[in-house]
């Protein structure tokens, strides 16, 4: 987990975080928290990793709770090329961004593609 805690120190679009939940045993971590962008938006993250599993959820939203995407890996919509990766924005739509370092850089285009 220092790697997504480094990841959230010197993002360039994260302002602030707080943990809320982080659990740690011999073989498996989990850590959930949440962001603040530089915008006003929050980002939800959760994960828990192990030796066989990597479980995901990063839910990206406006400050007034309206969704703006959501990434994750629970095992449904198998028919999805990227199953069980998969995001909500709010349409259900494949995901090639399948770890957090991923969908920083997704939220950053998205977010440097508004300025313009």
């Amino acid at each position: 987990m220092q790697k997504i805690l480094k990841l959230f120190e010197k993002s360039p679009i994260i302002h602030t975080y707080t943990i809320l939940d982080y659990k740690s045993s011999s073989d498996s971590e989990y850590l959930k928290a949440k962001l603040k962008l530089k915008n006003g938006d929050l980002l939800f993250f959760k994960e828990y990793t192990s030796a066989n599993e990597h479980i995901y959820s990063y839910h990206w939203q406006k400050p007034e709770g309206s969704l703006m995407v959501r990434w994750d890996n629970s095992p449904h919509h198998k028919e999805l090329k990227t199953f069980p990766h998969h995001k909500h924005c709010p349409d259900l739509k494949a995901s090639y961004e399948t770890t957090f370092g991923d969908v920083l850089k997704e939220i950053e285009n998205i977010l440097e593609s508004e300025k313009l």
